[in-house]
Order: C-alpha cells, then sequence, then structure tokens
C-alpha cells in the first residue's frame, strides 16, 4: 500500500509516455523481423523493450520513494545481463552453422530501447531504435554483395589446413618433418591431429596458425611435404574461421 501511497497522477502520466515510447519503438523494430520470418518477430522484440523500459521505470520510481543504492544505473545493469541470457536461447548452433546471432543482438538492441525509455531518454530511445533498424536494413545489402563475393585465400582470414597422408610406419617422422616444413615456411602449425586412414595408412592434420596465407608459398610447402617418403598425398584447404 506504501507503493500506491506514493504514486501520483504525474508520476503515472511520467511513466505511461516512456513505456509507450518502448512499446512503439519496439514494436517498429519488430516489425522489420516479423517481415523476415525471424525467430524474435513483432511481440518478442516488443515485449523485450517494453519489458526493459519497465524495470528501469520501477528503479527510478524506488529510488525516488526509499532512496539506497540501488539506482537506475543498476537497474540497466541488470536488465543488460538479463537480456543476454534471453539472446542466448535465440542462437541455435547446428555442427559448424550457426543461426540467431543478428536476432540475439537485436533483442539486445530492443532492450536498449526499452532502457532509454525507461529513464525518460526518449530522445536517446528514438536514437537507439533508429540505428537498431538501420543495421538490420541499410547494412542488409552491403553484407549480401560481400558474402556473394568469391572467396580469395590471399586476402581472407579462415582456419588453414595441411593434410598428409601416410603410412602408418612412417607415422611419426612425418609428423615432426611436415612441422618443421610449415615452421620455416612461417605457417606453424598450432594442433597436429592423427585419424586413421583405411589400413596402412594415417591422414596428418596441422591446423595452422595464420588466418591468411599466401597461396604460392602454403602450396610449395605442400609439395615438400608430398615429396617426403612414406607420403602419399598432401593438400591444403580452408574454413571459415569460427
Amino acid at each position: 500500500m506504501n507503493a500506491i501511497h506514493f504514486s501520483s497522477l504525474g508520476a503515472l502520466a511520467v511513466t505511461f509516455v516512456n513505456l509507450a515510447a518502448a512499446f512503439i519503438l519496439g514494436a517498429l523494430i519488430g516489425i522489420e523481423r516479423q517481415v523476415r520470418q525471424r525467430t524474435a518477430g513483432l511481440r518478442t522484440n516488443t515485449l523485450v523493450s517494453v519489458g526493459a523500459a519497465i524495470f528501469v521505470s520501477l528503479g527510478a520510481r524506488l529510488f525516488e520513494i526509499n532512496g539506497g543504492s540501488q539506482t537506475t544505473i543498476t537497474v540497466v545493469a541488470y536488465v543488460v545481463s538479463g537480456i543476454g541470457f534471453l539472446g542466448a536461447g535465440a542462437i541455435m548452433k547446428e555442427g559448424a552453422s550457426i543461426s540467431g546471432l543478428n536476432t540475439a543482438a537485436t533483442l539486445w538492441g530492443s532492450g536498449a530501447v526499452g532502457a532509454c525509455a525507461g529513464a525518460g531518454l526518449l530522445g536517446e530511445a528514438g536514437l537507439a531504435a533508429l540505428f537498431v533498424l538501420a543495421s538490420n536494413t541499410l547494412l542488409r545489402p552491403v553484407a549480401n554483395r560481400i558474402n556473394r563475393s568469391p572467396f580469395r585465400e590471399e586476402t581472407s582470414e579462415a582456419t588453414y589446413m595441411v593434410f598428409v597422408i601416410c603410412s602408418r610406419e612412417f607415422q611419426s617422422d612425418v609428423r615432426e618433418k611436415v612441422a618443421e616444413i610449415l615452421d620455416e615456411s612461417s605457417y606453424p602449425a598450432r594442433q597436429i591431429d592423427d585419424h586413421p586412414f583405411g589400413e596402412g595408412e594415417v591422414e596428418i592434420e596441422f591446423t595452422l596458425y595464420a588466418t591468411a596465407v599466401q597461396v604460392d608459398e602454403l602450396n610449395e610447402a605442400v609439395k615438400m611435404a608430398e615429396a617426403l617418403p612414406g607420403v602419399r598425398q598432401a593438400f591444403w584447404n580452408a574454413g571459415d574461421e569460427s
């Protein structure tokens, strides 16, 4: 009942305006997500924005009423942490493929918009919503253009692996000598794994420290590895940096 006692029409009006701003701006972000059929769409982004605004507004009112150490800044910190867990639930991993990162980041942005609105910073809330929407709309064609560009090993950052298939009896020597070749070529291995390959052979996988390579240099190192006694085949490939 104390809370009711301290409430006033003026305070309720301010809270209404703040929550309405969070509702409208969160809905704008959510509409863009809904149109693109994302996991977190209109309702989710609106609820995140409004929820963040409610908590921040509540923190401000409680500090105004009771004082103490739980300021609006403290409440915002808790909101940011909580939305981080919510965003983690939107991220899905299937093998080497990860989806939902943009959805999680958008939820984080919606929470930030709501936190600004809940604190009464309506201008900042509007700017925050504008930039979240711009990130999801204006940058999309740029990202799609980059994704359609041919992969260039010379300039791209990736995980590079060298594979050597050799006889089991030469396994130890080949591991040591190929590691030396890669090290001398300035492409040292950060991890070496052995995999059974057929009945009498083994595949040795060298994962390199390098995230960008000169193709000619790495090709030359692989040719030197392939010329070693007991080696049947050597090759390299690149994958996405995770």
